[in-house]
C-alpha cells in the first residue's frame, strides 16, 4: 500500500467541491461526502475556504499567480543576497585566482550562500575553486624553489624577480620567467620602493667614492673610498691600474677638481686622452652614472658605515659581487667579468687564426 499523498490540481479541487455540493443537496452528510471524494473532513473544509467561490478557470489562474508570486519573492531574495555579497567583496580588487578563491570561501562562510552563487559573484569557475593548490598539498613540488627564492631575496633585497630568474637558470633550475614571477608574488616578495628625499644644500656624507668603469665590459676596474680624494691620490691609483691593465684609449669624467687639475693633465700626458663632459650634464657619462645608481641603491642605502675601513670593506665586497656574480641585462645577463673573459677569449682566438692564415 502506497503512503504517498495524492496532490490535486486547482481544477480537480473545484470539480470535487461541485460534486460535494450536489451530494449535500441530495441529503448526504459531510462524512459521506468526504468518503465518496476520498478526502478527510479537514481537507474538505480547507478546500472550501480556499476554493469555495471559484470556478475552474479562476482556480487555475490563482494557482499561476501564486507560482509567479513565489518566483518573484525568490528572485528578490537572491538579488538582496547578491547585493550583500557584493558589499562583502567591495573591500579590494580580486586580481588573482588566490584572492578569488578566498572570496568564495568568505561568502560561503559568512552569508551561507551556495558555492555556485559565490563562484559566480567572485568571477571564478567552480572547477578552479575545487581544484587543490600545489602549495596546499603536503608534497609541494615547488617547495625547494620557494625556499631558494626566499633565501635569494634575503641576500639581494634590492633585486627583482627578473634577476632571480636568470640566477635560477644559472644555478640549474629548469623554470621559465613566468613561474618565477608567480612564485615570487605567492611568497609576498617585492623590492621596497624608496621615497625620494629632498636634497639639502651641501653633502653631509663623510665618505667620498670615485668609481672607474670599463664602458665596454661594464666592469668596475677600480675606485677609491676615502674621506677626501685629491688629484695626487687619484693619479697614483690610476698608475696602479695602468700597470695591471694597460692605459685606456680615453678617460671620460665630470668636471670635479681632482679631474681637471694640473696633476691629472701631467699624468695623462701622451699615454691617454682626457674627455670632460659638459657641466651639469651627467647623461653624457651614462655608464658611470648607471653604475653609481646601482651602488647607491644596492649597497649604500642598505648599510650603515661606522668607520672608513668598514665602508671600504663593504663597498669592495659589493664591487666584487658586481663584477663576478651580478648578471647585467645589457650583457645578455652575464656578469661583467665573465663577459670580459669571453671577449678576451674571442680576441685571442681571432689572433691565432690570423697567425695560421699568414
Amino acid at each position: 500500500m502506497s503512503n504517498s499523498r495524492k496532490r490535486h490540481t486547482p481544477e480537480q479541487v473545484v470539480r470535487k467541491l461541485g460534486q460535494a455540493d450536489r451530494m449535500l443537496a441530495d441529503g448526504s452528510d459531510i462524512a459521506a461526502v468526504c468518503r465518496e471524494l476520498g478526502i478527510s473532513e479537514q481537507t474538505y473544509y480547507r478546500w472550501r475556504n480556499q476554493y469555495g467561490g471559484l470556478k475552474a478557470d479562476d482556480a487555475k489562474r490563482l494557482r499561476e499567480l501564486e507560482k509567479q508570486n513565489a518566483t518573484l519573492k525568490r528572485l528578490l531574495a537572491e538579488a538582496e543576497l547578491e547585493k550583500a555579497a557584493l558589499k562583502e567583496l567591495a573591500g579590494g580588487k580580486l586580481l588573482g585566482p588566490g584572492r578569488r578563491r578566498a572570496a568564495v570561501s568568505h561568502l560561503i562562510r559568512t552569508l551561507q550562500v551556495s558555492e555556485r552563487m559565490a563562484c559566480r559573484l567572485a568571477g571564478l569557475s567552480r572547477s578552479a575553486y575545487r581544484r587543490p593548490l600545489k602549495g596546499d598539498t603536503v608534497a609541494d613540488p615547488d617547495r625547494a624553489l620557494r625556499d631558494w627564492l626566499r633565501a635569494w631575496a634575503k641576500k639581494h633585497p634590492r633585486y627583482g624577480y627578473r634577476r632571480a630568474y636568470h640566477d635560477a637558470r644559472g644555478e640549474g633550475w629548469a623554470v621559465n620567467h613566468k613561474k618565477i614571477q608567480r612564485l615570487w608574488r605567492a611568497e609576498g616578495l617585492r623590492v621596497p620602493q624608496r621615497r625620494r628625499r629632498k636634497r639639502v644644500g651641501s653633502s653631509t656624507v663623510p665618505i667620498k667614492i670615485c668609481s672607474i668603469v670599463d664602458e665596454h665590459t661594464r666592469e668596475c676596474i677600480g675606485g677609491l673610498v676615502e674621506r677626501s680624494i685629491t688629484a695626487d691620490r687619484l693619479t697614483a691609483h690610476l698608475e696602479e691600474l695602468v700597470a695591471v691593465r694597460g692605459a685606456p684609449g680615453v678617460l671620460r669624467s665630470d668636471n670635479g677638481p681632482e679631474f681637471i687639475s694640473d696633476a691629472m693633465a701631467d699624468w695623462a700626458g701622451t699615454r691617454t686622452g682626457l674627455f670632460y663632459i659638459p657641466p651639469g650634464s651627467p647623461w653624457h657619462n651614462g655608464y658611470v652614472e648607471s653604475f653609481n645608481s646601482r651602488l647607491r641603491d644596492e649597497c649604500l642605502n642598505i648599510n650603515s658605515f661606522y668607520s672608513l675601513l668598514h665602508a671600504q670593506v663593504v663597498i669592495g665586497d659589493w664591487k666584487t659581487e658586481y663584477n663576478h656574480q651580478r648578471r647585467h641585462s645589457s650583457l645578455g645577463y652575464l656578469p661583467p667579468a665573465e663577459y670580459a673573459r669571453q671577449c678576451t677569449h674571442q680576441i685571442e682566438t681571432d689572433d691565432s687564426q690570423s697567425d695560421r692564415t699568414e
